[in-house]
């Protein structure tokens, strides 16, 4: 699976990088940056949370 990020979606809430740590972190704005775009089994379940808690629906999977 890869994540998507529409940076422009994005205004900072940081769920993202909060619930998964290992594949999202922000920058100097608080604003997300993926930090891994192809997710793997193990990282799948975590990278569904952060998906599924943004609020502007600025992440996403595609197989």
């Amino acid at each position: 699976m890869r994540l998507v990020f529409d940076a422009e979606a994005c205004v900072g809430h940081g769920r993202c990088y909060a619930l998964a740590p290992e594949l999202f972190d922000a920058d100097d704005q608080g604003h997300c940056v993926v930090l891994v775009e192809v997710v793997d089994a193990a990282q799948a379940d975590r990278a569904r949370q952060a998906v599924n808690n943004c609020p502007e629906e600025a992440i996403r999977l595609d197989p």
